[in-house]
């Protein structure tokens, strides 16, 4: 039973559902492999997106430090990722023990089968209990009470209970002192006590998508971008998930979706319930006429689907959309003969209504090929926003797709948005305005509130009379641009982030600066040749971006070339230095 409604659930039976229609493959969920090498090699990376429970960046940097090779690996996670156990140093003592392979230290040997799994760490209510228990000889019963005075704080109760298992303790021939301790340390633990069960539940959970992700990639993003069809702002970010997962998005296509996204081969095909306009009284239409074989002009669309279910707005947004383009037509093509085919075909289906014969009508539509105009396509940039406007996505490419290389050194907005901000935190994101809104402030100076996008998400931007005028310029919606701005928590918007702009540059004129790092442990000796060997690296690549070479927090007060910002130079370099050696802002 589903009590806490969770979305995951679906996602998963979605997901199930749509392999089986793509591959044929019946998958119990209830019984896949609970240690698996694809999925313990995809979160050990890192690679969480999705999956359920571990998809912050906070839980994501535990997962990694964890390495999870099974599920019942990712129980603790659950109950260690919260403010107390990390506040508390909870997670380093139990990844310390984990390295080890058995408890940093022991608390009494009577628990250390009972604190084995946890590497002497009392993370579970159950733990608790049975401490209780095996000590002081409580029962069950007696052991919640106590579980609940703790995590309660009920002092009058803990009070009673305390002297309750120092008498129990001391029947175990425990010493007094040792009792004393132990008991403090119980109160101390229950604050973060988690329910084992829950946590294994919750695993379980994790487990199953993940492994979902791992072996039908495809199929699971299909069904997450199912799921969160109604949250616009969200279906960005796992769009580009799935770009980088090597997942194609295909447009819609009237010939081949259905109401929701769908598996089309290794790719994921757009959902007709995705378009602006086009309701489910049009889908069920267009699929009902469907049955009787594919559409393959606009007229036969036309004249095979109800008119009365689905009207020319309908039609002219899943041309502009891409929803024609497997008919081999152009969008330009298909939106100059939309008014003449749709008025055919509403007369054609009047007449046939009302009994009429219209003795030309199929000669009229046997010449329809050559009626079709020789005009150019629609711009690139016309395509793409036509997609936004009847999507609210950009499908076969993005404007920002020129900047790839620049966009990838500087973190996204949704990375950031889950790692969280702190007040006045310094940031750099790159994007476009996606909306521009100028404003005069009570002095009469000009500023104005903006929108940032990237591939992720969005962000406000706030930017102050004195950033307007040097870069008034390039505020102006659709530009790309690199905003570099401090996080303001005075007036927060809707989705808790946003951006007081300090610096605005064009994308097209940033040029990043390089940040090399060599080994802390490096021997004095043998830093002036590795300095040189840098120096020939960078040589070979000339270009303007600045370079910083630092020695673990010190930065070296030597001359370093210019260089050209490109993956080549900066895989030589982490070749020499090291993975993460590098960093480009």
């Amino acid at each position: 039973m589903d009590f806490l409604g969770l979305r995951t659930l679906t996602v998963m039976d979605d997901a199930v559902h749509f392999i089986k229609e793509s591959t044929g493959e019946t998958v119990d969920l209830d019984n896949i492999p609970l240690e698996d090498e694809a999925v313990s090699k995809m979160l050990c990376a890192g690679d969480t997106q999705g999956v359920f429970q571990l998809e912050s960046a906070g839980m994501t940097r535990l997962v990694e430090r964890l390495a999870p090779k099974s599920m019942r690996d990712l129980v603790p996670l659950v109950a260690l990722y919260r403010p107390g156990p990390l506040d508390a140093g909870m997670a380093d003592k139990f990844i310390e023990g984990r390295k080890r392979h058995h408890a940093v230290e022991s608390i009494h040997p009577l628990l250390d089968g009972i604190l084995a799994d946890t590497y002497g760490v009392v993370l579970y209510q159950e733990q608790v209990m049975q401490t209780a228990s095996i000590l002081a000889g409580f029962s069950l019963g007696e052991a919640d009470i106590l579980r609940r005075a703790m995590g309660k704080k009920k002092h009058d109760i803990l009070l009673a209970q305390k002297q309750n298992f120092l008498e129990g303790c001391a029947k175990n021939k425990i010493d007094p002192d040792l009792a004393n301790k132990i008991f403090d340390l119980l109160t101390h633990f229950a604050d973060y006590g988690f329910n084992k069960s829950h946590s294994a539940a919750y695993a379980l959970v994790a487990w199953q998508t993940a492994y979902l992700k791992a072996h039908y990639p495809a199929e699971f993003m299909a069904a997450i971008l199912t799921s969160i069809i109604d949250k616009i702002q969200r279906v960005p970010h796992y769009i580009e998930l799935a770009h980088r997962m090597g997942i194609k998005i295909l447009s819609p296509d009237v010939n081949v979706s259905g109401h929701n996204f769908s598996v089309d081969g290794e790719a994921i095909r757009f959902g007709l319930a995705a378009v602006r306009n086009v309701g489910s009284g049009a889908i069920d239409a267009i699929l009902a006429a469907r049955q009787d074989g594919p559409f393959v002009s606009l007229r036969d669309f036309c004249n095979r689907v109800d008119m009365k279910l689905i009207n020319k707005r309908t039609i002219e947004c899943l041309i502009q959309c891409g929803a024609f383009d497997g008919m081999g037509m152009k969008r330009s093509q298909l939106l100059f003969l939309l008014d003449r085919d749709v008025a055919h075909a509403q007369q054609k289906q009047n007449d046939e209504a009302t009994g009429q014969i219209d003795l030309f009508g199929d000669i009229v539509d046997d010449q329809y090929d050559d009626d079709i105009p020789d005009m150019p396509e629609a711009s690139p940039q016309q395509l793409l926003n036509w997609e936004k406007e009847n999507t609210g996505f950009y499908i076969s490419g993005h404007p920002l797709d020129a900047y790839k290389r620049t966009l990838q050194n500087l973190p996204t907005i949704h990375d950031l948005k889950e790692a969280g901000v702190k007040e006045r935190q310094l940031v750099r994101l790159g994007g476009m305005w996606s909306s521009v809104k100028r404003h005069t402030t009570k002095k009469g100076d000009s500023m104005c509130f903006a929108v940032l996008e990237d591939y992720s998400e969005t962000v406000e931007v706030t930017v102050f009379p004195k950033v307007f005028y040097q870069a008034m310029d390039l505020l102006v919606q659709d530009q790309p641009v690199v905003v570099q701005g401090h996080a303001d928590s005075s007036n927060r918007s809707e989705d808790g982030m946003q951006i007081l702009a300090d610096s605005i540059w064009s994308l097209d004129d940033y040029i990043p600066t390089y940040y090399v790092f060599i080994p802390a442990a490096t021997d004095a000796a043998d830093l002036p040749a590795l300095q040189a060997e840098i120096q020939a690296i960078l040589g070979s690549y000339p270009g303007s971006s600045d370079v910083n070479v630092y020695q673990g927090k010190s930065r070296l007060n030597v001359f370093f070339p210019r260089v050209q910002d490109c993956e080549e130079l900066q895989q030589e370099l982490e070749e020499k230095l090291g993975a993460g050696a590098v960093k480009i802002r």
